[in-house]
């Protein structure tokens, strides 16, 4: 029974933190998009909608791969120590996701980037 609380509260507070920055890197990033894609909204638009389901889809395969991992605990307090090892590694992987995309998407931004040159031609 303990097993079992530890799995759906671990399910539930990874997939909703994974859905609520998700949510808001795709409503705050869109207008770096347009500013990265010189004014297309269009394509800014379907680049985060993209980034989007792509940014779920891995955040979510990791949380659904990591449930069995870490043994098993008989105790409540090994809940709460096996919650937080779980949870602060799913915490890990969507800040380094994040940073890796601005680190991305700073390289595209710079004035001698292909995609800067292609457009102004």
């Amino acid at each position: 029974m303990i097993m079992i609380a530890n799995h759906i509260s671990y399910l539930a507070l990874s997939i909703a933190v994974t859905v609520l920055v998700g949510h808001t890197l795709h409503k705050h990033g869109r207008l770096f998009l347009i500013d990265i894609f010189a004014g297309d909204r269009r394509i800014a638009d379907a680049v985060n909608d993209l980034m989007l389901v792509g940014f779920y889809l891995t955040n979510i395969a990791l949380v659904a791969l990591a449930v069995t991992y870490g043994g098993t605990v008989d105790t409540w307090w090994g809940v709460v120590d096996m919650l937080s090892h779980k949870f602060g590694v799913v915490l890990l992987v969507l800040g380094v996701m994040h940073f890796l995309n601005l680190i991305v998407f700073w390289v595209i931004r710079r004035p001698g980037s292909c995609l800067r040159s292609s457009k102004q031609l």
